[in-house]
């Protein structure tokens, strides 16, 4: 069974570890600090371990962002991920966020359209 958390400010560890399973890489120095500007942001938990996160930044006003969202690679296909959006949905709309934006690859257009999203045009800037 997981239990979901919200605005968990999970063990830097747990969630390294998480992000390496996920998507091979590590969670960013100083993540912590972004955490505490977020609108929410909600962890999955199965035994007290971290399997799932996903971290919703916003602008101030109405407009928030789906960030980070990611499952353990033996803990996917179980539907932790769609419990982990649209709980952070739910927390997004309470807390006044009136749009909630996301981008992502193309392999995982399937997987927001099952979670609510509509397609939309955007445009994004590298920067470095």
């Amino acid at each position: 069974m997981v239990d979901l958390v919200n605005d968990p400010f999970p063990d830097l560890a747990a969630l390294d570890g998480l992000w390496r399973s996920a998507w091979g890489g590590s969670v960013a120095a100083g993540y912590g600090r972004v955490l505490e500007r977020s609108l929410v942001h909600v962890g999955a938990y199965e035994a007290g371990v971290l399997v799932g996160f996903v971290n919703v930044a916003w602008d101030g006003g109405v407009h928030a962002f789906v960030l980070d969202t990611c499952v353990h690679a033996e803990h996917q296909r179980r539907g932790i991920a769609t419990a982990l959006m649209h709980r952070a949905a739910e927390l997004a709309r309470a807390r006044g966020a009136e749009w909630l934006h996301v981008d992502f690859e193309p392999q995982l257009e399937g997987f927001y359209r099952g979670c609510g999203f509509a397609p939309s045009a955007a445009g994004v800037m590298r920067l470095v």
